[in-house]
């Protein structure tokens, strides 16, 4: 098994994990929002945006689809194995979001949306990429 066969979006799925278990006793949603760092605003007034542990995760959420979805443009046995596991990890995210009270937050919720985007999206791309290598019936569709 390649280290390029291992979806990429489990890194999130295990870093919201090590952040709400980490998070002590408190309550995830209170973890979530969990101040990282805040900035004024530019134009001035009493505006300011906060930069929070929910938001951090969803980022590296987004760029970890993002790097699936690059991936599956490639078409290899590690990319079969990539799409198996990245079903895998969607049926885990399934299963904690219905059965962990820690993991039944939207930040959770998003993760497993993307996890399934992740699925829906590497087959078909892998599919349509396929397709066009292979060139079935000489049609350009």
């Amino acid at each position: 098994m390649s280290i390029r066969s291992l979806p990429l979006i489990v890194f999130a799925f295990i870093f919201y994990n090590i952040v709400v278990l980490l998070g002590g006793s408190a309550a995830p949603d209170d973890v979530l929002r969990q101040e990282i760092f805040q900035l004024p605003s530019f134009r001035g007034g009493e505006r300011v945006w906060s930069f929070n542990w929910g938001d951090l995760i969803l980022l590296v959420t987004m760029l970890m689809l993002f790097a699936e979805i690059l991936k599956a443009t490639y078409t290899s046995t590690a990319s079969l194995l990539d799409h198996g596991l990245s079903m895998v990890v969607f049926i885990a995210c399934l299963i904690e979001f219905l059965l962990v009270d820690a993991a039944f937050t939207s930040v959770f919720f998003l993760i497993m949306v993307a996890t399934l985007i992740d699925v829906v999206a590497g087959y078909t791309i892998g599919i349509r990429v396929a397709r066009r290598d292979i060139g079935f019936g000489g049609l350009d569709h």
